[in-house]
């Protein structure tokens, strides 16, 4: 299964390791990321493989909010189809 990582909020060093290492405790894999920096504010996007993950995806998506918390960020996973039909025009 696949998952949507966003990540949003002021720029600084080391906003990527952090998130990516946080993933990476819970073996969620990252297959494409994409970042940029909007007038001072990071932005990312990451697709995600969370079928191997040794959480459920509810008590990963809690983890990566508090994660987010304690970064400064928001950081919200949502499953791939659930992310797509939220963004569908």
């Amino acid at each position: 299964m696949k998952a949507i990582v966003t990540v949003v909020g002021q720029d600084r060093v080391g906003i990527i390791a952090g998130v990516c290492t946080a993933l990476a405790e819970y073996n969620v894999n990252v297959l494409d990321i994409r970042q940029t920096v909007m007038q001072g504010y990071f932005t990312m996007m990451m697709a995600t493989e969370v079928g191997s993950c040794t959480i459920p995806l509810g008590d990963l998506v809690t983890h990566m909010e508090e994660k987010g918390k304690e970064m400064g960020l928001s950081i919200r996973v949502q499953r791939e189809d659930i992310f797509n039909a939220m963004h569908r025009i």
